[in-house]
């Protein structure tokens, strides 16, 4: 006979997973559902927005008004949707609840948006000193499920953050742009012609653009920025 622990743990399982409940209202999944129901998929924050830059618009466009006058340094910024609820709490549960397995359903419902996925991956880089805080790197675990969804390659040494600043959160574009001088660098190895920075969030694209500017001196001819959430940009 099975030990009675055994048997309660194979009950409780058997439980779960015939009785699986979406993560955000509780409700019964479906059988082809993940984490989250249809309804609440539904109200994942997904406007219009431009393909360039991320910022919404009343329809998709490749350029906004914005990036005709001044396009940012990357080519195509693909995103889940807006920095609003339910994926705001998501992202917050993730990034800071250290709750890292949210990474694999974000990351497929993003892979879904992405029409030429780039041969390489490129997560934003974390100093040491914010990882041992966090104790992972929310952007490259994005990158790992990210790239088996895409058929990708991932490598998370070729962009280094060498020097630690404070949290980017309350800067102004401005102040975000001066506390992130040479705050990184990169490996010097060969790159293919196509890579995508994957992050979290863009906000202002301070960072992302920093990290856009080192790609393209070492020869990259197109990059794409990945993000789950975009931001308005701040005054």
């Amino acid at each position: 006979m099975m030990p009675k622990n055994i048997t309660a743990w194979l009950s409780r399982t058997s439980r779960k997973l015939l009785f699986r409940h979406c993560s955000l209202c509780q409700l019964p999944l479906e059988p082809n559902d993940d984490y989250w129901c249809q309804h609440c998929l539904n109200h994942f924050p997904s406007s219009p927005y431009c393909h360039r830059c991320g910022t919404s618009t009343f329809q998709n466009v490749e350029y906004c008004g914005l990036c005709l006058a001044e396009p940012p340094p990357w080519h195509r910024l693909y995103r889940l949707g807006e920095y609003q609820p339910p994926l705001q709490q998501l992202i917050s549960q993730y990034k800071f609840g250290k709750k890292f397995w949210l990474a694999k359903p974000l990351a497929r419902q993003l892979a879904k948006q992405i029409a030429e996925p780039a041969p390489l991956l490129l997560p934003v880089p974390l100093h040491r000193r914010r990882y041992w805080q966090r104790g992972f790197n929310q952007s490259h675990y994005l990158a790992l499920v990210l790239a088996k969804e895409l058929g990708s390659d991932v490598n998370h040494h070729v962009l280094k953050r060498r020097r630690h600043t404070p949290a980017q959160k309350a800067l102004t574009k401005q102040q975000r742009k001066s506390n992130l001088a040479n705050a990184f660098s990169i490996q010097d190895i060969a790159l293919p012609e196509h890579v995508a920075i994957v992050d979290d969030v863009v906000t202002t694209g301070t960072t992302v653009s920093l990290l856009t500017q080192l790609l393209l001196r070492k020869g990259v001819k197109k990059i794409d920025i990945i993000a789950v959430c975009h931001t308005e940009k701040p005054m």
